[in-house]
């Protein structure tokens, strides 16, 4: 068919501007992370119904119920970009392109605004530390997670070994019946080489001990200062986590922009195919 002259260059009927290449990235994408918020409910949910209603009360969030809640806005977030990309629904795309960027923001200023008022988190941490010694017989989960971190940090208590007097069990006060009173746990003891079966009482009575005499049996020191020491000599690890958390946001935010952007390229160029399409000279 003649074409009328001036008449701009068009494409074929079979011409696409949406690429195949970005639709389907975007979409296995977001299955993965789709897949991913599915299995962070489920264990979220058997950890809640295997659990005591109380468990971990003394954390500043229930872990279950944080996986609940993380899982579930993954799960609809992640379903918005699948469904978007599958079936070039802008709005769909708009919608987790702009809840992807709000997630984005609030963990940057979450970062800056925890850098910014440090003191108040070290203050927070040390409130939750306070809470988890005090409920430590409460939970065998949080009497695991204490004797880790202890461990794994060479410390003992809050600020200093003597914090374990918050706990009723270990308390030092004169009408505590219990067999550790003014004792440790012995997550606190130090290591003793080529110990076969650990000493579970070695912490017995180091409360009522001067701080020299004890810190040659437990560690004096205590978890906060450890803590804040190994965020600072682990900046570098904690900025490659960071990191490892904001690419992929990133990654979804521009695949799904570009995206929108062939999409709206593709109505406009059927709309022009669709006007000029009765005009005899096109």
């Amino acid at each position: 068919m003649a074409r009328r002259p001036g008449a701009p260059a068009g494409y074929g009927e079979e011409f696409t501007f949406v690429s195949p290449l970005v639709k389907y990235l975007l979409f296995f994408f977001n299955m993965l992370f789709w897949v991913i918020s599915m299995v962070m409910v489920a264990v979220g949910v058997y950890a809640r119904l295997m659990k005591h209603a109380a468990a971990l009360a003394c954390l500043a969030v229930d872990p279950a119920i944080l996986l609940i809640v993380v899982g579930v806005l993954m799960f609809l977030l992640t379903f918005c970009g699948c469904i978007g990309s599958l079936r070039e629904n802008i709005c769909l795309l708009q919608t987790f392109s702009l809840c992807l960027t709000i997630v984005f923001l609030l963990q940057l200023a979450a970062g800056v605004l925890g850098f910014v008022f440090s003191d108040k988190a070290r203050g927070k941490v040390s409130e939750i530390i306070n809470n988890a010694i005090v409920h430590y017989r409460d939970d065998l989960d949080l009497q695991n997670l204490i004797d880790f971190g202890q461990k794994k940090f060479s410390c003992c208590g809050g600020i200093s070994y003597r914090d374990w007097s918050q706990n009723m069990y270990f308390n030092c006060s004169e009408d505590n019946p219990s067999r550790e009173r003014c004792s440790v746990p012995y997550s606190c003891c130090l290591p003793t080489p080529n110990q076969a079966v650990i000493n579970t009482m070695c912490g017995q009575g180091m409360q009522a001990l001067e701080y020299l005499e004890a810190s040659k049996v437990i560690y004096t020191n205590g978890c906060i200062d450890k803590l804040v020491n190994w965020i600072h000599s682990n900046l570098f690890l904690l900025g490659g986590v960071a990191l490892g958390l904001a690419i992929p946001q990133l990654v979804g935010i521009l695949l799904s922009q570009i995206l929108v952007n062939q999409i709206k390229d593709q109505i406009k160029l059927q709309f022009y195919n669709q006007q000029h399409r009765a005009d005899p000279w096109y």
